[in-house]
């Protein structure tokens, strides 16, 4: 069965396993951390193990799902970084007659129909709940909870609100982390103001990645590299930056097939609607299927992160700076 966040919540000790997936890695995270606060799994009593070390290690894997606990107290298999390749091996695991641990499968942006999401959507023991990127919406809520629960904030100027809801909403432990810090730093003050929110997210290379989004999808090579290179160089993680970089051509996507803007801050309005005229559906959906791979491949293959972004933002910038010649002949 699919399930939204209440069903989570009210539901997580029901049944034998959940499938918890999306392009949003921080907001699966936090799920997966909540099913073991909820359930209240003990350290010993949690047996974690990414998807590829499933065939290697498949004995330990069932030995440790399908045998009572030594110390009491509800078991718990978190598989992570799962997909549809592994789906036999986990159906095989979340299937035993014996299985006495609650199975958390943890995955990235999954394909609808495909093994994974097919198993745990069409089961009734089991859920499958899906992680999106925060759009405008869901995202200027979270900051007025969290900043209102964290701070007792009373106010948000709207330019710090639209400043924030365009340099968030990627990854949800990095808009968590960074609505922290601005909570600390207005303090006793009890307003948000821009002023307030530029200083806070030089940190989080918020400048720095504009200049790598929006000049990368409007083909400005050289401001693109530049500012991978400035990004990369503060310790900023390719992995990160490719999440970041699938959620913005997603933004892009939704301008360019529905003809409506997000809200954007000014620095970045030009760049965002050069790069709208750019890029036409089908382009942008190849170069959504081609950053999965890239981030199947940070994670497997063992190549340096740094190298295999690197080459890929400069592709896919002179790609853009190629139609946007061809556009204008």
């Amino acid at each position: 069965m699919k399930w939204k966040d209440a069903d989570f919540k009210n539901g997580i000790d029901t049944i034998r396993a959940v499938l918890i997936y999306g392009p949003d890695a921080g907001q699966v995270d936090e799920y997966c951390d909540l099913a073991v606060k909820k359930l209240g799994i003990e350290k010993d009593n949690l047996f974690a193990l990414d998807s590829d070390e499933l065939r290697e290690k498949q004995d330990a894997l069932f030995a440790e799902a399908c045998t009572p606990s030594m110390f009491g107290g509800r078991k718990m298999v978190i598989i992570s970084n799962a997909g549809d390749a592994c789906a036999k091996q986990v159906a095989d695991l979340v299937g035993h007659s014996g299985l006495c641990a609650t199975v958390i499968v943890a995955g990235g942006d999954l394909r609808a129909g495909g093994g994974l999401r097919s198993l745990f959507e069409g089961a009734d023991d089991m859920a499958a709940l899906a992680c999106y990127t925060d759009d405008a919406r869901t995202l200027a809520t979270l900051i007025r909870n969290e900043l209102s629960a964290a701070a007792g904030i009373q106010q948000i100027t709207p330019d710090a609100m639209a400043y924030m809801t365009s340099h968030l909403g990627g990854d949800r432990g990095i808009t968590r982390g960074f609505l922290t810090k601005i909570a600390l730093y207005v303090d006793d003050k009890r307003i948000v103001e821009l002023s307030d929110v530029e200083k806070c997210l030089p940190d989080t290379g918020a400048a720095d990645l504009d200049d790598f989004l929006y000049s990368l999808t409007a083909g400005h090579i050289q401001q693109t590299m530049q500012a991978l290179d400035r990004l990369l160089y503060d310790n900023k993680e390719p992995n990160m930056l490719v999440r970041m970089l699938d959620g913005h051509f997603k933004k892009l996507q939704t301008a360019v097939v529905d003809g409506q803007l997000p809200r954007l801050f000014w620095k970045v309005e030009d760049k965002f609607k050069q790069a709208i005229k750019i890029w036409p559906d089908a382009e942008i959906t190849a170069v959504l299927v081609r950053l999965n791979e890239l981030e199947r491949q940070l994670r497997t293959t063992g190549m340096p992160g740094e190298v295999l972004l690197r080459d890929f933002a400069l592709k896919l910038c002179a790609r853009a700076a190629k139609l946007a010649i061809k556009r204008r002949n």
